[in-house]
């Protein structure tokens, strides 16, 4: 079983699929922020946009390899479809991305999908801004302190229109503002009660 975990920066991806694998017993795969155009991305976007992004998408695809050939239960942190959709789109939007780049990616990640199983479940954890920029705050990665809340929104934007309107698998969402799931265990398991009937419903098993 296949399960993603999608969600805005600072919504709290990460720290979800820990407690879910732990508490399920499933595999964990992180999205993989050690990406040598990040520094340089948040410093100038419009100059390191199209680096940044086909960096990360080349780690997406080599993750997802590893994920279709192990054949067991995984849990992954945010999903290739995200960076097209949401990240790469908001970047061209802004003019951060110019349109030759933006084109040439799209080619890229479209010859890529052909190749990618989609996810038996995908999981939103869906937050407002004012959330998003107190997590970043805590968790003081020196390169995500100069995000700005009209870049976060536009994300959040573009997250909501791709979930509601244009990813078409089973899926969920999940409002998080009100959810301490890190520090407690009944938020967690509240979410976890809400993914579990949901998998019940699909006729899934973890």
């Amino acid at each position: 079983m296949y399960i993603a975990i999608a969600g805005n920066i600072g919504c709290g991806k990460t720290s979800f699929v820990e407690k879910f694998a732990k508490e399920y017993g499933v595999m964990p795969y992180y999205e993989d922020i050690d990406n040598p155009y990040l520094n340089d991305f948040y410093n100038d976007m419009k100059q390191w946009s199209f680096k940044l992004q086909i960096s990360f998408l080349a780690n997406k695809v080599t993750q997802m390899r590893a994920i279709q050939k192990e054949g067991i239960c995984v849990i992954q942190d945010r999903t290739v479809y995200e960076e097209a959709m949401v990240f790469v789109k908001n970047l061209n939007n802004m003019l951060l991305m110019s349109k030759r780049d933006y084109k040439t990616y799209l080619r890229v990640y479209n010859l890529i999908l052909e190749d990618i199983c989609e996810p038996e479940l995908l999981i939103y954890l869906k937050s407002d801004v004012s959330t998003l920029i107190s997590n970043i705050k805590k968790r003081g990665r020196d390169f995500e302190q100069n995000i700005q809340p009209e870049y976060l929104e536009k994300l959040n934007e573009l997250y909501n229109e791709w979930f509601d309107n244009q990813y078409t698998g089973p899926k969920i969402v999940i409002e998080v503002d009100k959810l301490d799931f890190i520090e407690h265990e009944c938020d967690f398991a509240k979410i976890t009660s809400l993914i579990n009937v949901k998998i019940k419903e699909l006729g899934l098993k973890l």
